[in-house]
């Protein structure tokens, strides 16, 4: 089991709030945040920020993404984190519609190796699940523009 130890972001922005916050997770990881009889813990009042939609934290995180999603280094800087992939799922379906381009849906193969072995579940359940690391059954891209009009071209010819 590997645990994170130091937060890069904060160490090379040299940002004194983020070191902070930075701080404030460890400790709560680490158990070491005062809780109450219930074990409960009470988190500072600057702890986080409460947002009114789900678009608020893209905004804040991802601003004129469609303007820099090309920009590698932009977008190493940037992260949203959430605690199931459920969410994460919502979130990158709610960034994907702002870049610019036509999405185009790639399904899994949905065939068994062994024709002659017995399925046990079908093939609808196995399509709904979503193992970590493994991309969905539905699986949404949008190609670069670039590709799309070599594309466009190809078919015209």
């Amino acid at each position: 089991m590997l645990s994170l130890t130091t937060n890069m972001r904060v160490r090379l922005r040299n940002d004194s709030s983020a070191r902070e916050f930075s701080k404030q997770l460890l400790k709560i990881g680490d158990g070491k945040m005062a809780s109450d009889q219930n074990g409960f813990i009470t988190l500072p009042y600057n702890f986080s920020i409460i947002v009114s939609s789900k678009e608020e934290p893209i905004d804040r995180v991802f601003p004129n993404i469609a303007q820099n999603y090309n920009n590698h280094d932009w977008l190493r800087e940037r992260a949203i984190l959430t605690p199931k992939n459920v969410n994460v799922n919502e979130i990158n379906f709610h960034i994907q519609e702002k870049l610019p381009g036509n999405s185009e849906t790639y399904k899994s193969i949905d065939t068994a190796m062994n024709d002659e072995a017995p399925v046990n579940y079908p093939v609808e359940f196995l399509n709904y699940l979503e193992p970590p690391g493994m991309p969905p059954h539905n699986l949404n891209l949008k190609p670069e523009q670039q590709q799309q009009q070599q594309q466009q071209q190809q078919q015209m010819q």
